[in-house]
């Protein structure tokens, strides 16, 4: 049976992405307990095409249920599919592309040629345990319908996001860039969702340059995502101090800003800190009229909270540092980036945006 190789490359795409989200998230796609058995199985083992096989079977089964997915040659029966070239064009390709380690060609190149996926076929497989494996997710797979051959692959491609995130994957360089494409870098670097991630980053990056380019003597500290100012006993997400004085606390945030925010964290922080001068950075919406108005209060009280979009307060600096400056912004940022603690899809968001700027 005939495959639409386009269909199947966006299928894959768009499930990948959902496992994703699914891995950043924390939410682990339900299956049975054997599946999630045998997917083990399948990650523990060596021979990497075992894994692969599915994809391809997982796709072939959403995009015609009436395929035979133990026939993945042309010559087996009305029913066969090409499994070959489904891998070739569609498949392996992704893989690599996502820096998911694979096999290096398509994964039918392990099986004796005209395989089909039996228990016979076990007396030629080296790897027994894992073909078992295969056999067990491929039951399940020949039974299910539409939607229950989509929550199986998504579990499957959990796994994969998993296995990459445990390997290291290779940030692209960059020599220079202009400031326009400095832009565009910025720009797609926060639209990538990142849990808030990413801005945070850029900020301490941005930091880190002032620091050097200037000869600064400060001790730059910054806490996880999510992790409560006051449980870490710090100001802000971002905490420059000098010979043990605070110099400016920064929270960097990608929610509104309301009024109820700034005077909770003038009353919990600024005060209870004793902190001088601190510093919102925003990515996205910027900070409601009552916020302001809260903050110059404050301001003429003899408090500083001030506001910045992250996009701008950067490029601004880009500017103005010069060229020698920039370049170690973009140290900094890689720096950070090949950190990790930073999953490898924020890393790839970086790789396909250098990659969209140098025209690669």
């Amino acid at each position: 049976m005939p495959i639409d190789y386009d269909k199947a490359r966006k299928l894959l795409f768009h499930l990948f992405s959902q496992a994703e989200q699914a891995f950043q998230g924390g939410h682990v796609p339900e299956v049975a307990k054997p599946i999630a058995q045998a997917t083990d199985a399948l990650f523990s083992s060596s021979t990497q095409s075992l894994r692969e096989v599915l994809l391809g079977c997982g796709l072939a089964r959403i995009l015609d249920s009436s395929i035979n997915l133990r026939h993945p040659y042309v010559n087996q029966g009305d029913d066969a599919f090409n499994g070959r070239t489904l891998d070739e064009r569609v498949v392996n390709p992704f893989l690599q592309d996502r820096m998911i380690p694979c096999s290096k060609g398509p994964y039918l190149a392990s099986f004796r040629r005209n395989v089909q996926f039996t228990p016979e076929t076990a007396r030629g497989v080296r790897d027994k345990t894992g073909y078992g494996a295969l056999l067990t997710f491929l039951d399940t797979l020949e039974k299910a319908n539409k939607a229950e051959s989509k929550s199986l692959m998504l579990h499957l491609l959990f796994r994969f996001v998993e296995l990459r995130n445990t390997s290291r994957v290779p940030l692209a360089k960059i020599s220079r860039l202009s400031l326009e494409q400095y832009d565009a870098l910025l720009s797609d670097l926060l639209r990538a969702q990142s849990g808030g991630l990413i801005p945070v980053l850029l900020v301490i990056a941005m930091l880190r340059t002032i620091k050097s380019c200037f000869n600064l003597s400060w001790e730059i500290s910054f806490q996880g995502i999510n992790v409560s100012d006051k449980a870490a006993g710090v100001g802000g997400d971002i905490t420059v101090t000098r010979e043990g004085e605070t110099v400016l606390a920064i929270e960097v945030t990608e929610r509104p800003i309301e009024k109820s925010r700034v005077v909770s964290t003038f009353n919990t922080k600024v005060i209870h800190a004793g902190i001088q001068d601190y510093l919102f950075v925003y990515s996205n919406t910027a900070p409601s009229e009552d916020a302001r108005k809260a903050a110059r209060t404050y301001f003429s009280q003899g408090h500083e909270i001030n506001f910045v979009q992250v996009r701008e307060w950067i490029l601004n600096n880009l500017a103005t540092l010069g060229l020698k400056c920039r370049n170690t912004f973009t140290k900094e940022i890689l720096s950070l980036l090949d950190s990790r603690e930073v999953s490898a899809s924020l890393k790839l968001v970086w790789n396909d945006t250098v990659r969209k700027l140098v025209g690669g």
